[in-house]
Order: structure tokens, then C-alpha cells, then sequence
């Protein structure tokens, strides 16, 4: 069984076994992730009658700096409680999997998803590999979204304001199936924090 979370848009968490979904919960509100992914967790842990969890995926971005941390860091201290791994994933994999597998997409087309202040979160994909995975061939940008259709030039645009942690799941599955890492331990931050530590204070003469 394979746990997955994520926090790059709303909180998603959903545990997935060979035979397919075994519960699934989410909201797409994109504040509250730590008021609400405790609860979520239990949910489908509770509603899951099948199998221990062997995997914990965490959706890695692209997202905003804390509520992307508060899905790994759930993610990770799930996992280190069970003595299992994380499997880190590009948090647009899900939603690109469901335009592929089940609206049967065809062709190059975008995942496009908020990054607020009027900018968007773009990465391309057309298809899947041999593994079942789908197929990057432009990396995830950053762009103003007044620039999106003339960073696109007539790719398909799909903007998606929620995705499926089951999705997500499903990847990571095809990505241990094939011995493949989707991502690094670092996530992808579309900007740093606004806040900064101070620096030395100054020197006051007398």
C-alpha cells in the first residue's frame, strides 16, 4: 500500500494498493494545511482495511514555501514513524496522469496551476513513457500569467486548481516498479519565503 500527500494546491492525502484506490480524502481550500491534514490523514487510514503501508509519496511541488512543507514534513515523519521511505514526486505528474489516462489528452499540452501574485506554475508533458509515466519535455517555469499563451505558442493549456493524491500515488507506484526517482529530498519552491532573518544588529555609538 502506498500513502500519498500533498499540499501544492489544497491538502490531498489517499492510499493506494495494487487492486487500486483504498481511500481518498482532500480539500481544495489553499490555506489550513496543517489544521486539516492531521484529520485527512486519520481519515484514510481509518476507511483503509487493507494491507500496512509500505511507501510514503510526498508531492513535491511546485508550490508556495509553507504549505508545500507542512504536506512533506507529514509525509516524512508518517514514513520515519513506520520505519518505510518517502518517495518524493513532481506534484504535476498527478494531475497530467488523470488529463492522459482518464480524458485521454493527446499530444503536447501544459499543467498549469496558481502561484499567486499573477503568476502561474507551467510544466509540459505529452504522453507517457514505456513506464506508464508521463513524459516531461519542458521543465516546470515560473511566468506572469498575462505571458502564459506566448510562453505556450499554441500548446494546450490546462489550468487545475485541485489534483488527486491518488494519482500521485499511482505514479510513484510505476516509478518504484521501474527502480526510477522522479525528484530530489529538495522541493520545488516557486519563490522564497517573504520572510527573512534579521541580520547583525548595528553598532551604536556613544
Amino acid at each position: 500500500m502506498i500513502l500519498a500527500v500533498d499540499t501544492s494546491l489544497g491538502t490531498a492525502v489517499a492510499i493506494v494498493g495494487d487492486d487500486g484506490v483504498g481511500s481518498e480524502a482532500s480539500t481544495a481550500d489553499p490555506l489550513g494545511h496543517a489544521e486539516v491534514i492531521g484529520d485527512l490523514l486519520h481519515r484514510v487510514i481509518d476507511q483503509t482495511g487493507a494491507g500496512p503501508v509500505t511507501h510514503v509519496v510526498a508531492g513535491m511541488g511546485p508550490g508556495p514555501f509553507t504549505g508545500l512543507r507542512i504536506g512533506i514534513a507529514a509525509a516524512r515523519t508518517f514514513a520515519l514513524g513506520r520505519g518505510i521511505p518517502v518517495v518524493p514526486v513532481p506534484s504535476h505528474f498527478a494531475p497530467a496522469l488523470h488529463a492522459i489516462e482518464t480524458d485521454a489528452v493527446t499530444g503536447p499540452f501544459a499543467i498549469v496551476t496558481d502561484a499567486r501574485r499573477r503568476e502561474v506554475a507551467v510544466t509540459v508533458f505529452d504522453g507517457t513513457d514505456a513506464d506508464g509515466i508521463p513524459r516531461i519535455v519542458a521543465d516546470t517555469v515560473l511566468v506572469p500569467r498575462v505571458e502564459l499563451d506566448s510562453t505556450l505558442d499554441g500548446v494546450r493549456a490546462m489550468e487545475v486548481a485541485t489534483l488527486s493524491a491518488a494519482d500521485l500515488a499511482v505514479v510513484a507506484g510505476r516509478a518504484l516498479r521501474a527502480g526510477r526517482t522522479l525528484a530530489g529530498e529538495e522541493p520545488l519552491y516557486m519563490r522564497h519565503p517573504d520572510v527573512t532573518m534579521p541580520g547583525a544588529p548595528k553598532k551604536v555609538g556613544l
